[in-house]
């Protein structure tokens, strides 16, 4: 089995996904980058024991950034919105 503390790593709120919290019940996290789209399922129904209807994940590269003469990047991560199925609602995450 899968540890879902490995593959999601915080849920992202914003006023965004709060609407779509709301109007289409689905969630957003961040997860792990090496992780796929069923593995974000199961993670996802295994912490939270519901049932998950569709996964879509999208990777995020990090921007070059400077201070100064100093060069770096930020971090490279992937997102995932999870539409749950009708009827449900992950209580935990609710406001």
């Amino acid at each position: 089995m899968i540890d879902p503390t490995k593959v999601l790593i915080r849920p992202i709120v914003t006023e965004k996904t709060e609407r779509l919290k709301t109007e289409n019940n689905q969630y957003v996290f961040e997860v792990a980058r090496k992780c796929n789209k069923i593995d974000v399922k199961r993670a996802v129904e295994q912490a939270f024991r519901v049932k998950v209807d569709k996964v879509r994940v999208m990777n995020y590269y990090g921007k070059p950034k400077r201070m100064g003469i100093f060069q770096g990047r930020r971090s490279e991560w992937k997102k995932a919105i999870v539409t749950l199925k009708p009827g449900q609602k992950i209580e935990s995450l609710e406001r």
